[in-house]
């Protein structure tokens, strides 16, 4: 077998790990520190004010510290990896790295903590006196059979959640690839026969948490170095195997394997052979998880049982049992209602929640982890991958919740899908605003046009309107190709309108319209006529000029400029309105609206008047208050060119403007606009505040300014939005994914032309 693991040598993983700063993480802090108050407030002596209030009330540190949102990474490096004892300062690396999977995936903050003793006394002692620092403990990277007392004695002596995740990780994720395995194949967890090999930290725990789901004691046959663990046994036992030891006449892993139903791998390499899994049941479920090599390679299972269902450890096969899926959500929903612990029902929670995910239709994300060959529940993929965006919104309400009913949560959630937007907002800015523009579009279920009907991620995003009770999708293209665009998709047959627009019976009274605009313009009939019946976008445009649909989104398969062009020749601009490109930057809980970054490309001083009011009048609408700064390489008046001219014009007319009702400035230089200290040197500027409108000199400035943020800072980007014509159209970049089209489609439904905003 080949390896498809990513390849690196020694000194290219020494060299990530000491570039720049060494290391992995740091801290910044989450409150001003740019003036001398601030420091006062922060420190001494305003630090004093939540120190008396802690003392009075403990508790009170979830509310005034970063306690709860903190976890502890702690471990004395017994057992690194597949490594060995290396000490408690070889682990740190790894212990960094699990410290950068909680942030990355949970958005929790995480700091690594190496204890020097392999005492068990002296580790519990050293954890219990500095654990109610954290909101919660994942511990790491322990030896068996001392991790479990560690962990159950830290679990009874502190009031947070203490987590092995060696042990219950693996389990959590294993047992969610069992029971759709199980759904697969038609089992019942009640009726399922278990052999496990490996009785270490995550054998013993993922036989403990099945049988939590269900699965009969007897009908778990637990195999160690020695064999099968059977009652009577003294060899090489402690109390924890004893908790499986059963009544069986079985010594060894190939008897064990003999006709059950399910194998559980967390041993070694080489411990399965093809003729033990011959032997198993028809239909039989093999995790092998091993690492960084199976029990049995999944070539070597095929090759004699082509009806298993198979994971491993590992990214280079399907349904690798990874437990990123598992521990930052499960603290993430333990830290969101200050649990004290996390129990067997939370990890059950985890495990199920996981298990449905998978059953769900996969999104763009996914499907490029898988090269663009999208997963579809079933033998292949019965557990999400570890970049699922779904993941932080699905899995920990479930944690939550189960933490909730039995009666471990400080805090209980009051409004449980609030908490699910909330937590998507956490990884993903632009959560926020689009889920206040899903709910106002639901309230309308208006008709929008997917322009180009045939191509397979336009389909997709149309169903996944449709699902999402975003508003009614038509789909033009000719019938018989979208029809079999949606059966390679996995669409529905019927589910979707499909508009052909050479068969319209709306072509002539389209036609008629379309020529009344354009035969003084060079067009003849036929021209339009051509037009109308090949060009998707004049079609749907002209839907909406005769009210058959109420806005569209194009843009897949053809450059903007294009798409543009052929919208101005089919809608007007609406009256006293220019046309423009707005876009949405969104970057570390700050809101910029960029314009105009698509229509015009050197507006004069009248145009930048004209963008900055549609801009401001979009933004008003989108419930920001607008600060506009007309953006330049000057700032008032230094040094003078000639764009910065055509911005002081531009100035000047909304200065004798009457209706003009919001805040202006330029010229003004964008580090200048974006400062809210900027008074201080400029006390005559009108802004109050930083601006959030950036009007550009030009369209160049304009996108390369957006393209920038995107490309090298974590700021995400919406848009450009189109505004300013008759009829709600918007148009997403060359070669979109599923969800740009779906949110631009949610945008175009939106209408912020003629929007009365309630939100925000």
């Amino acid at each position: 077998m080949t390896s498809k693991r990513p390849s690196f040598t020694d000194q290219e993983a020494l060299d990530f790990h000491a570039h720049g700063t060494p290391g992995k993480i740091s801290m910044l802090p989450t409150k001003p520190m740019q003036t001398q108050r601030d420091l006062s407030l922060a420190y001494s002596p305003g630090v004093a004010v939540p120190v008396e209030a802690i003392a009075k009330d403990e508790d009170l540190a979830y509310d005034y510290t970063a306690k709860g949102n903190t976890v502890a990474v702690i471990s004395n490096g017994t057992a690194i990896l597949g490594l060995g004892d290396l000490g408690p300062m070889a682990s740190k690396p790894v212990m960094e790295g699990k410290s950068v999977l909680f942030k990355r995936f949970a958005d929790i903050d995480s700091f690594d903590v190496e204890v020097q003793t392999k005492e068990i006394e002296e580790f519990i002692t050293v954890v219990k006196n500095i654990g109610a620092t954290w909101g919660g403990i994942n511990l790491e990277d322990i030896a068996s059979p001392e991790c479990f007392i560690i962990e159950s004695t830290l679990r009874e002596q502190l009031d947070i959640p203490v987590f092995h995740d060696d042990q219950h990780g693996t389990a959590i994720i294993a047992a969610a690839g069992i029971i759709n395995a199980c759904h697969i194949t038609g089992r019942k967890m009640e009726d399922l026969t278990v052999a496990v090999s490996g009785a270490g930290a995550a054998g013993l725990s993922v036989a403990g948490l099945i049988r939590h789901l269900g699965v009969k004691a007897e009908n778990i046959l637990m195999c160690d170095r020695q064999g099968v663990i059977y009652e009577g046994r003294t060899e090489g036992m402690d109390q924890f195997k004893s908790a499986f030891a059963v009544k069986t006449e079985k010594r060894t892993l190939v008897e064990a394997m003999d006709g059950v139903d399910c194998f559980l791998g967390l041993s070694v390499k080489g411990a399965v052979n093809r003729e033990m899994v011959q032997s198993m049941a028809a239909n039989p479920i093999i995790f092998a998880m091993a690492n960084p090599d199976p029990e049995i390679t999944p070539e070597e299972i095929k090759a004699v049982r082509g009806d298993a269902i198979i994971a491993t450890g590992r990214s280079d096969y399907p349904n690798q049992v990874n437990n990123v899926l598992g521990f930052p959500y499960i603290f993430r929903g333990a830290l969101d209602v200050r649990a004290r612990s996390i129990n067997e029902e939370m990890k059950v929670a985890a495990a199920k929640a996981l298990a449905e995910l998978a059953r769900e239709d996969v999104p763009d994300e996914v499907a490029a982890a898988y090269h663009g060959s999208r997963p579809t529940f079933g033998k292949d993929y019965i557990i999400p991958t570890p970049f699922d965006p779904r993941l932080i919104s699905f899995i920990p309400p479930f944690v939550a919740q189960a933490a909730m009913d039995t009666g471990v949560a400080r805090k209980p959630i009051e409004d449980m899908e609030e908490y699910r937007h909330s937590l998507a907002r956490r990884l993903d800015p632009t959560a926020s605003f689009l889920q206040g523009v899903q709910t106002q579009v639901r309230k309308e279920k208006k008709r929008i046009v997917f322009a180009e009907g045939e191509e397979p991620q336009v389909v997709r995003a149309a169903f996944t309107f449709q699902q999402q009770g975003l508003g009614h999708p038509i789909l033009i293209g000719r019938s018989q190709q979208v029809a079999d665009t949606m059966a390679q998709m996995g669409v529905p047959e019927g589910s979707l309108e499909v508009v052909n627009a050479r068969l319209s019976d709306r072509n002539a009274d389209y036609t008629d319209y379309l020529y009344e605009r354009l035969q003084r313009r060079g067009y003849l009939k036929r021209d339009v006529q051509r037009l109308v019946n090949q060009d998707r976008n004049v079609f749907g445009c002209c839907m909406l000029a005769h009210g058959d649909a109420d806005g569209m989104v194009t843009g897949v398969t053809r450059n903007y400029d294009v798409c543009l062009k052929d919208v101005m020749l089919t809608l007007d601009p609406l009256p006293d309105t220019q046309v423009l490109g707005m876009s949405m930057v969104l970057n570390r809980g700050k809101t910029v609206f960029i314009a105009d970054t698509s229509v015009t490309e050197l507006p004069d001083g009248q145009a930048l008047a004209d963008i900055a009011k549609e801009a401001a009048k979009a933004v008003k609408r989108l419930g920001f208050t607008p600060r506009v700064a007309f953006v330049s390489y000057s700032t008032f008046g230094n040094p003078m060119g000639e764009r910065s001219e055509k911005v002081r014009d531009a100035v000047a007319i909304l200065d004798s403007c009457e209706e003009c009702d919001f805040e202006y400035e330029g010229d003004i230089s964008a580090d200048v606009a974006m400062n809210p200290m900027h008074k201080m040197l400029y006390p005559f500027s009108r802004l109050t505040d930083a601006a959030n409108v950036l009007i550009m000199p030009a369209i160049h400035s304009a996108a390369i300014a957006t393209n920038l943020l995107e490309g090298m800072s974590r700021a995400t980007v919406i848009g450009p939005i189109l505004l300013g014509f008759e009829k709600p159209v918007q148009i997403v970049s060359l070669g979109a994914t599923v969800n740009d089209v779906v949110n631009l489609a949610t945008v175009a439904a939106f209408d912020i032309d003629r929007l009365v905003w309630t939100g925000n």
